[in-house]
């Protein structure tokens, strides 16, 4: 039966042909994730629950995180890799749940390259990443040949594990990608020199695989449509290649944009939404069998809008399914309103793996958690007060209800969010409004007493069984000459529209809220267009690698960002994000002053000391964005035990990952 509101998104479709072509029950793919659950046999248990949580939700088919062929193909010192059969049959265990919840599953396999974290990384050529500290080795031909072989080893391994089809990972920078470039190939033997003999590799890992799994086992290849490096692919030879692929044996294109170590973002929160999928429908016009969209889908009604629109046949959605593992369910009970939503923050995510940790989510802590984080239902009925309806008490409020507490959240504010209200101000930070809508509607499913415009004291909190504490925080205002001039306003102040600041702005602080502020101040509207040119990326029919010269901004004011610390502006940024909010400061003409000394505001301006030498900046308006301070007067009036959470209970730098875990975890301990 169709499905009324998504009759494409929730279709099956069969991949592949014969008795053992697989029909997926729609067309939602779980896209690769490396949540660092892979990489330790002790481990296992966990990440079988993370998968089957996902295929208990109604995924169409999960893939792994990325498994090496090799050893010299790990990510990383001892990192996951599929090469014998106790690893298929360790493997089984996942397979066996997943299956059993009713979904099916494909394994990723994966060689680093240079990308490999450890000394015995290799490539094609000994160029040495801008991502990693080591040099890789330049493989042989004889290296290369049995490279090749044991990517078909590993597909084979994964059939034997049980599962439903593979992924060879081709895109993202990673070898079989070094090997199509000529950025990272610089050999002349049959592995490289023409663009022809460069595509050799990919091309006999396929054939080879599919040699030793036969005709009717899914062969998924990543594919990369836009490098967006120095010396990438055209797009004439990602066509050819992916002919020449699918005449090898591949039954499915799934589609990867950038690599890596690209100066281009891809899939943080800055990116439009839907960005890509122009050069997926290129490609579905170029191949016969299915072509899976990706990257900054995170909604069923945009996935929806890609495949009915015909550019593609399936959609990848990796993040939005570690912030809601029951994302296609919701979709199917007509319940898309109660998803929630990526917010492409990262935070969670890559910058954990990243930085050697489990992979999370900030919207959603218990990912990759589940056997740990649980919220079990209440074995005695209790009344719960949360007071604050930012980050921290939302997640508190509905983590109790959906325990079975009888919660009341009370507001002081006419709306609820709190700090990520403002944040929802920044352009390119849009989506955080997701996350409100999302705890809008789950306080209404819950049935929570939610009270508005209410500021709770300690006698309104008497007669609950337990009070959990969310206050927040609140600007913090230096102690500067002239810090009650006129001109001077907060950063909530301007964030929230209460002030609209002048043509010329100096903004005091640079942290996180410094840099969010700076874009807010020098961005005006633009769409999808505008954002390709100012970032460069180009028609890869046109320009090798899909870049070319980035079209400067018109900053909406003149923006001076000054900090006391003489580091680097942005420096304490998130990893996989940060360098391209420093890029956007630059994009926009903000001047960057570090290392001074507040002396004072007037109408002059705003007076600073730097390297002995003083100076003025002249504008109309000094934002502060010098950091916060607790808001725990009611937490210190209470005569009795409370808990106190989020930024009332930490008021650094604002963290608003650390507050619904934070929020989540003293529920699920009460």
């Amino acid at each position: 039966m169709t499905h009324p509101t998504y009759p494409h998104l929730l279709e099956p479709i069969t991949l592949g042909a014969g008795p053992d072509a697989l029909t997926l029950r729609n067309r939602v793919v779980m896209g690769s994730m490396h949540t660092g659950l892979e990489d330790h046999p002790w481990d296992i248990d966990k990440l079988t629950a993370f998968f089957t949580e996902r295929a208990r939700g109604g995924v169409g088919l999960i893939i792994t995180g990325g498994y090496a062929p090799t050893k010299r193909g790990w990510l990383k010192p001892f990192a996951s890799e599929m090469t014998n059969r106790l690893h298929a049959i360790r493997h089984q265990r996942i397979t066996g749940a997943v299956h059993e919840a009713g979904g099916a599953i494909a394994l990723q396999v994966l060689h680093a390259g240079r990308y490999g974290y450890h000394p015995l990384s290799q490539s094609a050529s000994d160029k040495k990443s801008p991502i990693t500290p080591f040099k890789p080795h330049a493989m042989s031909s004889k290296e290369v040949d049995h490279t090749a072989t044991a990517f078909a080893k590993s597909v084979a391994l994964a059939r034997k594990a049980g599962y439903d089809a593979v992924e060879i990972m081709g895109s993202e920078g990673y070898l079989i990608n070094q090997f199509l470039a000529a950025r990272t190939n610089d050999r002349d033997d049959e592995w490289g020199g023409s663009a022809a003999r460069r595509m050799h590799f990919p091309v006999e890992v396929v054939r080879r695989s599919r040699e030793l799994v036969g005709d009717d086992f899914p062969i998924v290849y990543r594919i990369s449509l836009l490098d967006l490096v120095e010396g990438g692919q055209t797009w004439e030879e990602t066509a050819e290649l992916a002919l020449h692929l699918q005449a090898a044996g591949v039954t499915v294109f799934n589609t990867g944009i950038g690599w890596h170590e690209a100066r281009v973002p891809t899939i943080i929160t800055q990116v439009p939404r839907g960005a890509w999928r122009s050069y997926t429908a290129r490609l579905k016009q170029v191949v016969d069998v299915p072509v899976c969209a990706s990257n900054r889908i995170n909604t069923p009604e945009l996935a929806e809008d890609i495949l009915a629109a015909g550019e593609a046949d399936l959609v990848s959605m990796a993040r939005p399914l570690l912030a809601d593992p029951a994302f296609v369910a919701k979709a199917m009970d007509e319940r898309a309103d109660e998803i929630n939503t990526c917010i492409a923050c990262n935070q969670a995510c890559l910058d954990h793996v990243f930085d050697n940790q489990r992979a999370s989510c900030l919207v959603n802590p218990r990912a990759c958690h589940e056997t740990e984080l649980l919220l079990t239902p209440t074995m005695r009925k209790q009344t719960v007060a949360v007071v604050g309806a930012g980050p921290a008490g939302l997640a508190a409020a509905t983590s109790a209800a959906e325990r079975g507490f009888a919660v009341t959240l009370f507001e002081k504010s006419p709306a609820l969010g709190g700090q990520f209200r403002l944040a929802m101000a920044v352009p390119g930070k849009e989506d955080f409004a997701e996350t409100l809508r999302y705890f809008t509607r789950r306080l209404e499913v819950l049935g929570v007493d939610v009270r508005l415009s209410t500021e709770a004291s300690a006698d309104d909190l008497a007669g609950f069984d337990q009070v959990v504490v969310a206050t927040g925080v609140e600007p913090r205002m230096p102690d500067i000459p002239g810090i009650d001039h006129p001109s001077v306003a907060s950063y909530a102040e301007v964030l929230s529209g209460a002030v609209v600041p002048g043509r010329r702005v100096a903004v005091i602080g640079a942290g996180g809220i410094g840099v969010d502020v700076s874009v807010f101040l020098t961005h005006e509207h633009e769409d999808l267009d505008d954002w390709m040119a100012h970032w460069g990326v180009g028609d890869p029919a046109l320009h090798v690698g899909g870049l070319t010269e980035a079209k400067p901004r018109t900053p909406a004011r003149e923006v001076t960002l000054i900090q006391r610390k003489a580091t680097p502006i942005g420096i304490g940024l998130a990893k996989t994000s940060g360098w391209a909010h420093r890029a956007v400061l630059k994009q926009s003409g903000v001047t960057q002053v570090r290392g001074a000394t507040y002396d004072r505001i007037d109408d002059a301006g705003l007076h600073i000391t730097v390297d002995g030498a003083s100076h003025v900046v002249e504008c109309d308006t000094v934002v502060v964005c010098a950091g916060q301070d607790s808001v725990r007067g009611l937490y210190d009036a209470l005569d009795r035990e409370a808990h106190l959470i989020g930024g009332a209970d930490v008021a650094a730098e604002l963290d608003a990952k650390r507050a619904i875990k934070q929020g989540t975890e003293v529920v699920a301990a009460l």
